[in-house]
């Protein structure tokens, strides 16, 4: 019996969905004997894009796509994947949501390429040169490079079959879900693959874990703004916490650090703008209306990792 083909694609990330897969360790040896990887760009297979144009329409059995779509290479590969592949997971909030890179949407290009290479203050660039997408080289060799185009999440270029969340995905989730692939037990087409509890579900601070009333928060607080206690709630104390509404597939990891969730597992189910909804949660558990006026940078707070696929992203004029 052959072997399920897998193909994994990076595009607008990091590469930290990447370093998730390497985190199952010795799992992963074992997911890997049971799958045939045929394609894996850029960061681990030696296989051109030429390659996988070749390979016969719906040959893969299993995509995975990382990071956003932010430019016309990711975009292409994005379309070539979903000819190719049976099933296509967006792998990761990048791909998912169009992640924390998404940010990048609040800004035009001209903005963003200024910023990085000019108006820094490290940057030595008296001729003001900014990257171009085609140069001649010699008076005969056209190199070209991809186009930026606005973030978006890849159900916005093609059809997903299956998202998963994370900044990165965690890697006892991925563990969960390459089983849930090989064994068949999949959610209907178009569900995140999640174990569908709220961070604050699966969170040891939460007070109505433990038999307690959940308080209102009677203050805004940044992170910097002092330590929270051992094991309260971080949101009664006053650190915007996403939890409420935020996928717990990493088991609450950031709030056993002390850190306040900010929602790159992703919406809870049900939920299709995770922005609106986060806006929704925090404002009903502050203690009165006065304290929304202090929440510090609402926007990058709360839309922190779904800008592009949000309602406010396809609106953003600028």
């Amino acid at each position: 019996m052959s072997k399920p083909k897998l193909a994994y694609y990076l595009a607008g990330g990091c590469g930290g969905c990447d370093i998730a897969v390497v985190d199952l360790s010795e799992a992963l040896v074992d997911v890997a004997l049971q799958l045939d990887i045929v394609f894996w760009a850029p960061t681990v297979a030696d296989v051109k894009y030429k390659d996988l144009e070749a390979m016969p329409d719906g040959s893969i059995d299993v995509g995975l796509f990382s990071g956003n779509v932010r430019n016309s290479e990711h975009e292409h590969i994005a379309k070539v994947l979903r000819q190719k592949c049976k099933v296509l997971i967006a792998f990761g909030i990048c791909a998912s949501c169009g992640g924390i890179k998404g940010l990048v949407n609040l800004h035009t290009t001209e903005q963003l390429l200024e910023k990085a290479y000019i108006n820094t203050f490290s940057t030595d660039n008296p001729e003001k040169i900014l990257p171009q997408t085609t140069v001649v080289v010699d008076g005969k060799y056209e190199l070209t490079l991809p186009t930026l185009m606005d973030a978006r999440a890849l159900d916005q270029v093609v059809k997903v079959d299956y998202y998963i969340g994370g900044c990165p995905p965690y890697h006892e989730h991925i563990a969960k879900a390459f089983t849930a692939l090989l064994s068949g037990q999949l959610p209907p087409p178009g569900s995140w693959i999640t174990m569908g509890k709220a961070v604050c579900e699966v969170c040891d601070r939460n007070p109505v874990l433990k038999g307690k009333p959940k308080k209102l928060a009677t203050e805004v607080k940044r992170t910097i703004d002092g330590a929270p206690s051992e094991d309260g709630c971080l949101l009664e104390e006053g650190y915007l916490c996403l939890g409420p509404v935020t996928q717990g597939d990493c088991g609450a990891k950031c709030p056993s650090a002390n850190i306040p969730c900010r929602g790159c597992g992703g919406p809870i189910p049900g939920v299709k703008d995770f922005g609106l909804r986060a806006i929704s949660a925090i404002a009903s558990m502050l203690d009165n209306e006065e304290l929304v006026d202090k929440i510090p940078d609402p926007v990058h707070l709360f839309y922190r990792y779904t800008l592009p696929s949000s309602f406010l992203g396809k609106r953003i004029k600028r």
